[in-house]
């Protein structure tokens, strides 16, 4: 039997388990489950082969006894600024953490909050906001499991559930729609009057039949994205070719994350200094102006004080690596595959590989703006140099190119 006190009360645990959004939608076949076969169909996932699992669009199909899908949103917008108020280019502000000490167990990684010192030099490189710190995966995951152990305690483990933490074979941002937790944005993201959309997803998908916290007749929360199209202004490689429709293989974070070759040559000054990820159409929407600002200690920006994150030939007396928020771009070019490794332990950043990164810097160093003949214009010439000799293709042919731009 369906109870709203039982909706409320998991609403409620969610959020003191550190989630500021909840709610639950049917386990049902929504119409815009569909649309996504077609969206698949025209190529527009890339080298994305998972997205085309026919489990994606009926929740049946990964369940055959699911009833309700509970989805949690977690925030992780950080206090530091956007990334189209930066110019990645120019000297950067070097940033400290303040009476943080060494993380316990991380080897010198570490993480807290950060303060403008002196002017350090070297071009900067971003990494979406959402990478900073600790891989959200495993923060989300350990949190809906908790979710899961106390509602076992209430309904009497007579119930199955699985926790996904953007792992499984659900389109969490179609059921958080239809659990009231915002409306689909014209830059294909969720987003919540006052969120924005700077939150994770993560669902649990269980046999009890629940509540829905939005009524039959009341339907998914209203469109208010209007006649803005600032996102899909903003967008460097024009991949949201259409509003509420992005073709993934022009997007920036696609080109740094997923796709694994040799990124196109009419996409790469577009991706400027990014090298994992993008938020400019998050940066971009109004909704996001006064999204709040999180305090959760996983997310906040990792911190290195310590060798091991250095660039791999330290007798050129380079940059080290010394945080995920506006890293050293030579740094990270120069990052070897142990020293990447070890930076990036428990990380999202994973995912692109130790190839992936130093090709993404290898292309951000091309973008960026030099004065020849100063040290960090010698440094990043030296480090491409040996970049352009490696075995690896798509790394010596990035950094061929890069040099190319700034010799």
């Amino acid at each position: 039997m369906k109870i709203a006190a039982d909706t409320a009360w998991i609403a409620e645990r969610a959020r003191a388990l550190g989630f500021e959004l909840c709610g639950v939608a049917p386990a049902e076949k929504f119409p815009e489950l569909a649309r996504a076969e077609d969206w698949f169909a025209r190529g527009f996932a890339g080298e994305m082969e998972y997205l085309g699992d026919a489990r994606r669009s009926d929740p049946s199909r990964v369940w055959a006894g699911a009833r309700s899908v509970i989805v949690c949103g977690m925030n992780y917008n950080g206090e530091m600024p956007r990334s189209v108020d930066i110019d990645g280019h120019e000297k950067a502000h070097k940033t400290k953490r303040r009476g943080a000490k060494d993380a316990e167990g991380h080897g010198g990684i570490g993480r807290g909050e950060f303060e403008g010192d002196a002017e350090e030099y070297g071009p900067r490189g971003w990494i979406s906001r959402y990478a900073w710190g600790d891989d959200y995966h495993g923060v989300l995951r350990g949190r809906l499991n908790a979710l899961v152990a106390e509602m076992r305690e209430r309904f009497d483990d007579s119930f199955e559930a699985l926790a996904y933490a953007d792992t499984g074979p659900l389109q969490e941002r179609i059921f958080a729609k239809h659990a009231g937790i915002g409306w689909i944005g014209k830059n294909t993201l969720v987003l919540n009057q006052q969120m924005g959309s700077w939150f994770f997803l993560g669902v649990v998908l269980t046999t009890l039949e629940l509540t829905p916290s939005l009524e039959a007749a009341e339907g998914p929360p209203t469109d208010l994205c209007g006649s803005c199209t600032r996102c899909i202004d903003a967008c460097p490689t024009d991949a949201l070719i259409a509003p509420y429709e992005m073709d993934a293989r022009r997007c920036i974070s696609y080109l740094t994350i997923e796709h694994r070759g040799a990124i196109a040559t009419e996409f790469r000054e577009a991706i400027g200094n990014h090298v994992y990820g993008c938020d400019i159409c998050q940066d971009v929407c109004p909704w996001n102006r006064r999204a709040p600002v999180i305090s959760v200690a996983e997310f906040q920006p990792r911190m290195f004080e310590h060798a091991g994150a250095a660039p791999a030939n330290s007798e050129d007396d380079g940059e080290e690596l010394d945080s995920l928020y506006r890293p050293s771009l030579t740094a990270l070019a120069a990052i070897s595959e142990d020293q990447y490794k070890h930076a990036f332990r428990g990380s999202a950043i994973k995912r692109t590989k130790h190839r992936g990164i130093v090709r993404n810097a290898c292309i951000a160093l091309g973008n960026a703006k030099f004065e020849r003949g100063e040290v960090a214009h010698r440094e990043a010439v030296a480090v491409l140099g040996r970049l352009s000799e490696s075995n690896d293709p798509v790394i010596s042919e990035s950094a061929h190119w890069a040099l190319s731009r700034i010799q």
